[in-house]
């Protein structure tokens, strides 16, 4: 029994370390992952639309007109 006791603390913080690792992770791999994605749309948009009337053109395929 005193094993387990003994034991115990370490494995609290083998945990707490696993707990931290996945964290730590997340908290700095989710903002750059999200930065990627908004970087590649940005980039696609640009090398689609190289023009203003190009861009006004997909503008108005993206939007209904009701007032015809």
């Amino acid at each position: 029994m005193s094993f387990v006791l003994h034991a115990l603390p370490v494995l609290l913080a083998a945990e707490l370390g696993g707990v931290f690792a996945l964290f730590l992770l997340f908290a700095i791999g989710g903002p750059l992952v999200l930065w990627w994605l908004i970087d590649t749309e940005s980039d696609r948009e640009e090398t689609e639309h190289h023009d203003w009337s190009s861009a006004e053109r997909a503008a108005r395929r993206d939007t209904r007109d009701d007032r015809r």
